[in-house]
Parts: C-alpha cells; sequence; structure tokens
C-alpha cells in the first residue's frame, strides 16, 4: 500500500528534515549535502527512499540533479502535515537558515562571476548568440502589442547593452542587475537623465514597487538564478496589470561548458515549465518564438501579457 511505503519513509528524524528541505527548495545533491552536513552517500541513499515513496521528485538537468518535495501526486495532504509538524522545531529552523545561507552563497558567487567577466560580456554573449541580434528581437516583441512602452524594466541588465535599445523606444527605463561592476558599465554606456534609473538587487527580491513597471523583461537570466519561479514571480508583481513581460532564454539542453564558462546553474527550460511559471505570476502567454543560436542552444523568446485587473 502506497500510505504504507510513504510512512514508513517518513519513520527517520533525517528523511523528515529532508523533506522540509525540499518543501520549500530545489536544490542539487551538492547543496543538499552542505544544508544538512551528512556525506552525500548518506544523503542520495535518503532521496532514493523519499523517491520510491512518490514524496521527493527530481529533474536532471546535464550532471546535475535538481530534488524537490513531490506534492502532486496525491501526497499533498501528507506533505502539508508533516509540513505543520516540522513548523515549530528548533532543528528545522536550523535547516532553513543553513539552506538560506547556502543559496545566499550561490547568488554571491554568481554576483563575483559577473563582477569579473562585466568588461567581457559583449564577447561572451556573441559566442553563444553568434550573429542572432537579440536586442531588436525583443524591441520587437515588445512592439508588437501596439501599445507604447511607458516605463520598461531590464532585469538582470548587464552592462547595459539592452538598455540602450531600450533608452530610445520607452518613455523611462530602468536596469536592475546585483553585480556593481555590471551597473558601472552601463552607467557608462547609458544617458545620463531623469529617464534612465540603474538600481542594484537580486531578481528574486526586486528593488521595485508593485506595478512600477508598464513592461519588463529578462533576458539571458534565468537560468543563473537559484530559484528561477521565484525571479518570475517578482516580475509578475512589479508588472502593472495589462502591462507585458518578454522572457528570452534556452529551451533544455546539455551543453555542460555553459556552468564551466558561462555560470549557467540550469540547462535551459522546457517550454511548459515557463509557461507554467508565466501562468502562476499573472501572465498569459502571448507568442513563443525559436531561434537556433551557437553552441547547439536554441534561443526561446516568449511574449506575454499581465492579466487585465478584475474587480
Amino acid at each position: 500500500m502506497k500510505i504504507l511505503t510513504q510512512t514508513k519513509a517518513l519513520a527517520d528524524e533525517t528523511r523528515l528534515r529532508l523533506l522540509g528541505v525540499l518543501a520549500r527548495h530545489e536544490l542539487n545533491v551538492g547543496e543538499i549535502v552542505q544544508v544538512m552536513g551528512m556525506g552525500q552517500s548518506r544523503i542520495s541513499r535518503h532521496l532514493k527512499i523519499l523517491m520510491e515513496a512518490g514524496l521527493v521528485s527530481c529533474q536532471r538537468h546535464g550532471l546535475w540533479v535538481f530534488y524537490n518535495a513531490a506534492a502532486s501526486n496525491g501526497s499533498r495532504m501528507l506533505l502539508s502535515a508533516v509540513l505543520d509538524g516540522l513548523a515549530d522545531l528548533p532543528e528545522h529552523r536550523m535547516d532553513m537558515d543553513a539552506a538560506a545561507h547556502v543559496l545566499s552563497e550561490r547568488r554571491r558567487s554568481t554576483t563575483r562571476f559577473f563582477d569579473e567577466i562585466s568588461s567581457d560580456w559583449k564577447r561572451l554573449s556573441r559566442e553563444m548568440l553568434g550573429d542572432f541580434e537579440l536586442g531588436p528581437a525583443i524591441l520587437g516583441s515588445l512592439a508588437a502589442s501596439g501599445r507604447p512602452a511607458g516605463t520598461v524594466v531590464d532585469l538582470g541588465c548587464g552592462p547595459g547593452l539592452l538598455l540602450g535599445h531600450l533608452a530610445g523606444a520607452a518613455g523611462r527605463v530602468i536596469g536592475v542587475d546585483n553585480s556593481a561592476r555590471m551597473l558601472d558599465a552601463a552607467a557608462k554606456l547609458l544617458p545620463e537623465g531623469p529617464e534612465v534609473s540603474l538600481r542594484i538587487g537580486d531578481l528574486e527580491h526586486l528593488p521595485l514597487r508593485d506595478g512600477e513597471a508598464d513592461a519588463a523583461i529578462m533576458s539571458l537570466v534565468l537560468h543563473h538564478l537559484a530559484a528561477p519561479q521565484a525571479g518570475i514571480a517578482e516580475m509578475g508583481r512589479v508588472v502593472r496589470h495589462g502591462g507585458q513581460a518578454v522572457l528570452a532564454d534556452f529551451l533544455l539542453h546539455d551543453n555542460e561548458t555553459l556552468r564551466s564558462r558561462y555560470g549557467d546553474r540550469w540547462l535551459g527550460f522546457s517550454p511548459e515549465d515557463l509557461r507554467t511559471w508565466l501562468e502562476r505570476a499573472g501572465f498569459q502567454e502571448v507568442s513563443c518564438t525559436r531561434h537556433p543560436v551557437n553552441l547547439g542552444l536554441t534561443l526561446m523568446v516568449i511574449t506575454a501579457r499581465r492579466e487585465e485587473f478584475s474587480v
């Protein structure tokens, strides 16, 4: 019986703690080892038991495998009861703190990477995209709606290459990045004035007000985020009702060099996952185009519209 298998799987403190962590975060084995402070073989054994019980699922991205709690296979009520029981335990709070620390370190590592390559970003981008002109493609997606752009925010703006295109097409542009050196490079490229604003911040916690933007762009950024769903949710928060979003990222692939050379965490995404995350953030997909680029990659450019406000 399934319920017997699941209750046996939960009759262990380590597995309960693991489930509590994976209900909040999607992590690879190395990150789980850091959070739990245990050896990899021990962690792998417990993960196997939880997966066999249908309480944890995984997805492979190249050589990395990411795990999270499975709540859509009839186990939702059981998982909810377990999490309620864990909520007030000191051990669970310590695990949550450890997970937050691991992901914070991951973000800092990504920031350091982009600080180091800020002056070389244009060449590295060309290595990936070849002759494909991403800036004009995104501008075309914004213009396709036939509405004035108003305030456009570039989330993960890097050295401001896309902002340079946007500055002449939108009433106001805002660039957000977590790399100070990238923003310094953008400041040198862009014109000064109230129509241009550069802000430092993480994409999972944007330095923007609710509904501040008429349109948001997230270009070649999502695959760097520890929690891509959270990044899209934040994009939904800052785009006004009736506003639009353009998301550009790679289709699922297995090119590991993008981790070692370009600092990627995720090796692309499936269109279905991106569509689901956008819908949860309040967007409806308008179009999705695919463009073959360098390194055997396929770039997706997705245009979506934020649902109109309804009383």
